[in-house]
């Protein structure tokens, strides 16, 4: 007997597997749907493993690209800020907030497989560009130029443009010596010291450095118009080791001082001057004047600006040579002898006769100054 049911399964097969039934075998799972797509096939509505996968990706994706995008703009917002000055403001509640942000979604996108790559990158832009990082370039950005406007209110601005010193009376300023007569009057006081010395011990002198005129500091975190004065350095060619000549040398500059009306020279050096016996070896080399390497002496006009130096450097009082090398690097930067006596003049908080009428001017601003 002829099973016509099974026949028509196996009917012209010639051996291949058998068709499946309509609908497909009961429990049957599709291929993938590259499989299908491979096969010319649509994707069964079934398909939801690849669609799910797919989607989990791109989701992952977007987590990396929203992390950099975040730590990016977070970035340029701080330099922008501290280009501005506003050094303050990158210590707010607000932008700490915002860190917090951008590090949570940096987090997320290192904690999926799609967006490891772009949140390590995100990561490390955070780590050179944060609030620490940035605030600590704008807080060494602004004691450099002294730009500190961002945390100043207008009075503070106003203050900081004083033209005069703190503490300064404008009206000395004014009717004392300018920088100009200072600097004339030193330079011809320096002349007559080295005359003097070089007529009695026959010593000869050598010019070094430049002259130095720099703002002075007003007292309000500004810059004043009055100057600092520097004069260059006359030093003798010959060493002066002698403890009895040096003092002989002194004795002829106060002759120079005090037919000019000056004060005889004050020692620095010797203890007793104002500073504790320990500062003095530290400064001078010994606390005993007689083994120290270096003699300071200084005179002034008081009340008016003018400060005249004369310092004797002795090489021979240098056992350990540590000052012989401080000498060394001091005379190749301005030539100047190793050792000798030396004269030089400092005067503080002068105004040059060009600056004179601006200076009034300025300071018509500042009545209750």
């Amino acid at each position: 007997m002829v099973d016509h049911q099974r026949s028509r399964y196996v009917g012209g097969a010639e051996g291949a597997p058998p068709l499946p039934p309509a609908g497909g075998y009961h429990g049957a799972r599709r291929a993938p749907a590259g499989l299908d797509a491979a096969a010319g096939l649509a994707p069964a509505s079934g398909d939801v493993v690849f669609t799910a996968a797919t989607e989990g990706k791109k989701t992952s994706n977007a987590i990396g690209l929203v992390a950099i995008i975040a730590a990016g703009l977070f970035t340029i917002a701080l330099l922008l800020l501290m280009g501005a000055g506003g050094t303050d403001a990158l210590y707010g509640v607000s932008m700490l907030v915002v860190q917090l942000v951008v590090v949570g979604l940096i987090v997320a996108a290192l904690l999926t497989p799609r967006g490891r790559m772009l949140g390590a990158i995100a990561l490390a832009v955070t780590l050179v560009f944060n609030v620490a990082t940035v605030g600590a370039m704008g807080a060494l950005r602004s004691a450099a130029t002294q730009a500190y406007d961002g945390t100043k209110s207008e009075q503070q601005r106003h203050e900081q443009a004083y033209p005069g010193v703190e503490g300064t009376s404008n009206y000395d300023v004014l009717n004392g010596p300018s920088l100009e007569q200072v600097q004339s009057e030193g330079d011809e006081l320096m002349a007559q010291v080295r005359e003097r010395v070089s007529e009695r011990f026959g010593y000869t002198w050598v010019q070094a450095g430049s002259v130095d005129v720099s703002p002075e500091r007003n007292g309000y975190g500004g810059e004043s118009m009055l100057k600092r004065y520097t004069s260059t350095t006359w030093t003798t060619e010959q060493p002066v080791q002698d403890n009895d000549r040096k003092r002989e040398i002194m004795q002829v500059v106060d002759e120079v001082l005090l037919e000019r009306g000056m004060w005889e020279l004050y020692a620095l050096n010797e203890p007793g001057s104002g500073i504790s016996d320990d500062m003095v070896a530290k400064l001078y080399g010994s606390a005993d004047v007689d083994r120290q390497h270096t003699w300071e002496h200084y005179s002034d006009t008081y009340p008016e600006p003018l400060r005249f130096y004369v310092t004797t450097y002795d090489l021979s009082k240098d056992p350990t040579g540590e000052f012989h090398t401080e000498r060394e690097a001091v005379a190749q930067q301005t030539g100047e002898p190793l050792e000798g006596v030396q004269l030089m003049i400092l005067a503080r908080q002068v105004l040059p006769e060009k600056d004179r009428a601006a200076f009034e001017e300025k300071l018509r601003e500042y009545p209750g100054f």
